[in-house]
């Protein structure tokens, strides 16, 4: 029992020198050729000063020089002044006027012309506080830094030593031979010239512009990803997104979900689920419930189809839609294959099994074409292409129909039509009715001709014209059987109507946003104490007082509260 009692007092005495070891504080060490006292002015401390060599003080892997310092042994404290130098290792370097530490705690604080350098940073600023138990220094008085590519200036700023990267707030601003970044906060990394930015910043470069709330971007290879309200501002474009990539050496830029590109040009804005900008080539990609909406005199146009490309110069902008492609106007709707338009030409052409509407009248053939005013940009024509077949459902039984090899239209000032000329190789199938008894039908024609005109009023068929001895015979409904009714050719697709916006899209599957990879808010707590602002202890010899240590909520790395709900 007594080599028991031995052995657990032993255990207690060896882990009381254990403890007692790692609270041991070493002494500062000095040299000093010429040194003296004032009991009156500096009770207890030893002044120093500079004859031929300058004071030298080391403490724990730190050498500091000055031309003269004040040395209080009993507190392990030093303040120094002039031409005072601090050296940590072979990797940092710490030149100031004035400069104070203390080796209990390993606090130092240095002003007036203050400069931290290391291999690829130098920090300018005008006061420094440096934890070297921490390996942190911290400014708040404003403060500069440069590294090979950028220049960096804040109000505030903390230097992680150990991991090399340096967090900017207030007013911070970046600038290189390329672009200027200003931000609240943002967080860089000097090895990889990485950064992350919180809270509203802008890069501005050149010819463009990029506005976030949050992202990252890496200032030695130009290229940077945002997730908050991102916006790139071209010379005649603005893109937006949920998230957006940027990537200024190559002019290129990609956004996913919810994206919006908006031509202040030609007044049109793109829409889709991902969108690629390629700025030299001034081209624009968009898919994903892709739809692009364009002003067209009074009205607009949609266009939707399965992929989106925008291409060209300002005044020689052309759109073109693939795969399943969609239109509707005010009175008018269509679809085909793909998609063709250009503004510069003032035309649309509708390719590939093409249909087009204006209200119950229905326009095929192997190739559709709108010709808008260039000047004013109302729709002014429209011609049919090989096969063209017009159908415009009765409303009682049966279809008006005319064929023929070309078809041309023109339109009214209300996008109304108002005639329409076949050439070649023309048939009709036209319903009579009584003009009083406008249920009734009277009679049915079928006529062939080389060529017809046709006149409208109210979208409606007026009127028909036959050139060059037609031959035209008007039957009884009764004498005329229900299997000879459609011309050769008839495929009435009244079902592919477009009348509303939702409808552009019924033929996609459905669609689920991929889920985009934030970026988490920093999780830092204040460089002189905690939330609470706690005030650390001083060196009651230090010029600085508590209220120079004070902790304020500017300079807390964190942003708002609201920032942080959005994450929630």
């Amino acid at each position: 029992m007594k080599k028991l009692f031995f052995f657990i007092g032993f255990l207690l005495l060896s882990g009381s020198a254990v403890f007692a070891q790692k609270k041991e504080t070493k002494e500062i060490n000095y040299t000093s050729e010429r040194t003296s006292k004032n009991e009156e002015k500096y009770p207890g401390a030893l002044i120093m000063y500079k004859v031929d060599n300058q004071v030298n003080f080391t403490h724990e892997g730190i050498k500091v020089w000055s031309d003269q310092a004040i040395f209080y042994k009993e507190d392990n404290f030093f303040r120094a002044s002039g031409n005072v130098k601090m050296i940590q290792g072979d990797t940092i370097t710490l030149t100031s006027g004035y400069a104070e530490y203390d080796g209990n705690t390993e606090f130092a604080f240095a002003s007036n012309d203050v400069e931290l350098s290391t291999p690829t940073t130098l920090l300018t600023t005008d006061s420094l506080f440096f934890d070297r138990q921490k390996q942190q220094a911290f400014y708040r008085s404003g403060g500069k830094v440069r590294d090979t590519a950028s220049t960096i200036t804040s109000k505030v700023g903390r230097y992680y030593l150990d991991n090399k990267k340096i967090t900017f707030l207030n007013d911070v601003e970046v600038t290189n031979e390329e672009n200027t970044i200003n931000s609240n906060h943002l967080d860089f990394y000097e090895d990889t010239g990485e950064s992350y930015l919180y809270g509203p910043s802008t890069i501005t470069g050149e010819n463009n512009k990029v506005y976030f709330e949050r992202g990252f971007y890496d200032t030695h290879k130009d290229y940077g990803y945002f997730v908050r309200n991102s916006t790139i501002y071209y010379e005649n474009r603005e893109m937006r997104g949920d998230s957006i990539y940027f990537d200024r050496t190559k002019g290129f830029a990609s956004a996913t979900n919810n994206i919006k590109v908006i031509d202040t040009t030609h007044q049109s804005i793109a829409r889709g689920h991902y969108a690629e900008v390629h700025q030299d080539k001034d081209s624009v990609f968009i898919t994903k419930r892709a739809l692009v909406s364009k002003k067209q005199g009074q009205d607009s146009i949609h266009v939707h189809s399965d992929t989106l490309m925008i291409t060209g110069k300002p005044d020689h902008r052309v759109i073109r839609g693939y795969y399943d492609a969609r239109f509707l106007k005010e009175n008018m709707n269509g679809k085909a294959d793909s998609i063709y338009m250009s503004e510069a030409q003032g035309i649309t052409k509708l390719l590939g099994n093409p249909v087009a509407f204006v209200d119950l009248i229905q326009m095929t053939g192997d190739t559709i074409e709108l010709f808008n005013n260039t000047k004013t940009n109302k729709l002014d024509s429209l011609s049919v292409h090989d096969n063209a077949f017009l159908i415009q459902k009765d409303s009682i039984s049966g279809y008006n129909q005319v064929k023929g090899k070309m078809m041309y239209a023109l339109f009214k000032e209300n996008n109304e039509l108002d005639v329409a000329d076949f050439i070649k190789n023309t048939e009709t199938i036209y319903y009579w009715r009584d003009e009083k008894e406008k249920e009734e039908i009277i009679g049915i024609n079928k006529a062939v001709s080389s060529s017809i005109s046709i006149e409208f009023q109210d979208n409606e068929v007026y009127a028909i014209e036959y050139f060059e001895s037609p031959e035209n015979t008007t039957f009884r409904p009764s004498d005329f059987p229900e299997n000879a009714r459609k011309l050769r050719g008839f495929n009435w697709r009244g079902e592919e109507r477009i009348l509303t916006k939702e409808q552009l899209f019924e033929a996609e599957k459905p669609f689920d946003l991929p889920k985009i990879k934030g970026i988490p808010l920093p999780d830092e707590k204040s460089f002189f104490g905690d939330d609470n602002l706690e005030i650390p202890k001083i060196n009651e010899k230090s010029r600085l007082n508590p209220e120079d240590l004070k902790a304020r909520r500017e300079d807390h790395p964190s942003t708002s509260e609201e920032e942080e709900s959005k994450d929630n």
